[in-house]
């Protein structure tokens, strides 16, 4: 088959590097001994797949087209240069846990770019580049910094995991509750970039908030056994449902208000079907439920709600107990608020508002606070909380909710 249509070969490219981009990396970088290089020569077999593929037709499996294409590239070169012998030996492959349970190429390259050695702003960077395939020009947007602030900062990371020597391989059996801890926390920072954008005309960010999810099924299919990866699946999964109904013209609508029938039933069956696992597996940190698996069960509340006013307080409110005493966090103690504000009262929840430092520019504090007055009909205070809450929200559509809320309080 030859000459086919450009379009047609631009869109099996740009789907192959959707859906291949951390296959063909993960093993490319297991030959290349060098993420640098493997990077090199993983854009390059894209380019040539666009002009490959245009005169000998899309093959059927794109991504072991790519794999191969990528790894003669780099086998070439370190031949060439010699690279084995000056270039990154660290990530030469060592061998995995003792059992091989953990086969796959991807995961090497998921812990290694969420080593603890690394800040986790590097993490985040390191995951978005060289797991989703994303810019440096996209990471940078996504984050508020300059491109060359970006590229800057992935250099750094990628230079530390030479100089510190990091291993490009799976952590031994002791080592995996810490770090898959910080592979989680990382997939879900990416998809919060994207649940509720930093700026941009829009309230989410619906490419990040698609690559959180994907990674949290890679996550998923490479650790089956993972009460918390289990967890963490059904949290994002649970709150992805109710994107289409959060909002209608261009303005926020609060879960109050969200059209129940626009969520998206299919992530609600499945989310719901992961918590039990998420709340009865034995987490990797200890005997009781992980952080995820209780964020999914109160998220998993929510949804089996049909009406806002069916929504099971009182079992949230549990819940961010045991969230609270799970993972101690000025945040959590701000939901719990929220839910304690439904079960006792606005009153009793606005005595029990967290006055901490690490909230004193966090935009739902205020907001929180405005919203319980309001309902307590302290009309004067509320709107100055909202005009607070606006004073430090950067993304534009939570903000004209902020100034609505101002001009109409009650």
């Amino acid at each position: 088959m030859a000459d086919l249509d450009a379009q047609e070969v631009t869109q099996a490219v740009a789907e192959a590097h959707s859906t291949e981009w951390a296959s063909v990396l993960a093993a490319t970088a297991r030959v290349a001994a060098d993420l640098d290089l493997a990077e090199d020569c993983v854009q390059d077999a894209y380019a040539k797949a666009l002009v490959h593929w245009r005169e000998q037709g899309v093959p059927r499996k794109p991504g072991a087209w790519l794999t191969t294409v990528a790894t003669r590239r780099a086998l070439e070169l370190r031949r060439r240069a010699d690279v084995a012998r000056r270039k990154l030996p660290l990530l030469m492959p060592v061998e995995d846990v003792q059992d091989g349970t953990f086969p796959d190429d991807r995961l090497r390259l998921v812990f290694t770019c969420c080593h603890p050695a690394l800040a986790q702003e590097a993490q985040v960077a390191l995951t978005l580049r060289l797991v989703c395939g994303l810019s440096s020009a996209e990471i940078a947007k996504a984050f508020l910094v300059k491109e060359a602030t970006m590229q800057a900062r992935i250099t750094r990371a990628k230079q530390k995991i030479s100089r510190s020597s990091i291993p490009y391989r799976i952590p031994r059996t002791p080592e995996l509750p810490e770090r898959i801890e910080a592979v989680l926390d990382v997939v879900h920072l990416v998809y919060t970039a994207g649940h509720t954008a930093v700026d941009g005309d829009e309230l989410t960010r619906p490419d990040l908030a698609r690559r959180g999810i994907d990674l949290a099924r890679m996550m998923r299919m490479l650790l089956p056994d993972s009460a918390e990866t289990a967890g963490l699946l059904a949290l994002l999964l649970l709150a992805q449902a109710r994107e289409a109904a959060r909002v209608e013209g261009g303005r926020l609508v609060l879960m109050e208000d969200q059209d129940r029938s626009r969520w998206d039933q299919g992530l609600i069956a499945e989310g719901l079907g992961l918590v039990p696992e998420a709340l009865a597996g034995r987490p990797e940190a200890g005997a009781t439920a992980g952080r995820f698996a209780v964020m999914a069960a109160i998220a998993a509340v929510h949804a089996e709600a049909g009406r806002w006013e069916d929504t099971d307080w009182g079992e949230i409110l549990g819940l961010y107990d045991v969230l609270l005493a799970r993972w101690p966090s000025p945040v959590v103690a701000l939901n719990r608020v929220v839910a304690l504000s439904y079960v006792e009262g606005p009153r009793a929840a606005l005595a029990e508002l967290p006055d901490d430092a690490a909230l004193a520019t966090y935009p739902y504090l205020a907001s929180t606070r405005a919203e319980l007055l309001r309902r307590l009909g302290r009309t004067h205070e509320a709107r100055a909380a909202y005009e607070e809450a606006l004073a430090f929200t950067t993304n534009p559509t939570e903000a004209d909710f902020l100034q609505r809320r101002i001009h109409r309080p009650t």
